[in-house]
């Protein structure tokens, strides 16, 4: 028979004294957070009858994840930030916020202030002209009654051919394939990039481990990450999920969604390929719009405060 404590007077003051319960210091929000926390695991493992060697070896695997900075990637992968995009999509429907491009999540491999351009930038720094296909994006920005948006701010960043990002991939330089542009007076936004590859997490990495103890893959398909921001609107953290990728819809992050997928559209006609600047090769075309939704208060205009690189 299972023998259960958790309820007990001694134990529930053990939690409250391990929480910071009986003391005036520190902060009262995580003394919150802690208690909860600290009631579920011990719950769980009273529950489930979690043997000690369970117990440490999750430990040790927390250990692993944390010494190869790697919660960034475990969490998405057991859905934990998807959950946060949901949530927030209930809330908003709840108070009868609707409209404007879905959210998805950031993952963690934003760097903060990327080259600024007016209009139009070029992200990538040619070091993969023999091997990738160049591809040349564009859209607009709109508030949710189709109004452009000028001055918006469309930071985007994305992989490699090779699947890795600039500034945690040392081989390459500084802000490749990451850039701001500012929308035009018609809300209008345009990149020249090259089509990104889609990545897995290190097979020989923690986040794998546990998730080969699942059954399941760390693979991502390609994408193109996106904040929007603008005064007066909604701050908005979204991704293009590039439409023919065998992950599209078997994402290990559960960041596809309805409404942001895009078509990089194969273009060969020498001509086109010569008048964006190309030798007559083979280019790509990405039209992708967003829309805002108007900012309630000042810090909806604002990201959130996770912790980035260059912050």
């Amino acid at each position: 028979m299972t023998v259960k404590i958790s309820h007990t007077a001694q134990v529930q003051d053990l939690i409250k004294e391990a929480a910071g319960f009986n003391n005036e210091q520190g902060s009262p929000r995580l003394k919150q957070l802690m208690h909860r926390l600290i009631s579920d695991v011990f719950k769980t493992i009273e529950d489930l009858e979690v043997t000690e060697d369970e117990f440490w070896l999750a430990v040790d695997r927390l250990n692993k994840v944390g010494a190869h900075t790697e919660f960034g990637l475990l969490l998405p992968g057991l859905s934990m930030e998807h959950f946060m995009d949901l949530l927030q999509d209930a809330r908003d429907e709840q108070v009868g916020l609707t409209g404007g491009t879905p959210r998805t999540i950031e993952g963690p491999l934003y760097v903060a202030n990327a080259p600024l351009s007016e209009g139009f930038a070029r992200m990538d720094d040619a070091s993969e002209d023999d091997v990738a296909t160049p591809l040349f994006i564009s859209g607009t920005v709109t508030n949710t009654e189709g109004k452009p948006v000028a001055g918006a701010i469309v930071d985007l960043w994305h992989a490699n051919t090779n699947g890795t990002y600039s500034y945690f991939d040392q081989s390459q330089s500084a802000f490749n394939l990451r850039r701001r542009i500012k929308t035009d007076a018609q809300g209008n936004y345009r990149a020249r990039s090259i089509i990104p590859s889609g990545y897995g997490v290190d097979p020989q990495g923690p986040t794998q481990e546990c998730l080969s103890a699942l059954g399941r893959h760390g693979q991502r398909p390609a994408h193109i990450h996106v904040f929007v921001s603008a005064p007066e609107h909604r701050h908005l953290t979204s991704q293009i999920n590039l439409d023919g990728d065998q992950y599209l819809w078997d994402d290990f992050a559960y960041a596809t969604r309805d409404g942001l997928v895009g078509e990089a559209r194969l273009v060969n006609d020498a001509e086109a390929s010569k008048a964006h600047g190309l030798d007559g090769r083979q280019f790509a075309e990405l039209a992708f719009d967003f829309v805002l939704q108007p900012a309630a208060t000042p810090d909806d205009e604002l990201r959130s405060q996770r912790p980035r690189v260059g912050q």
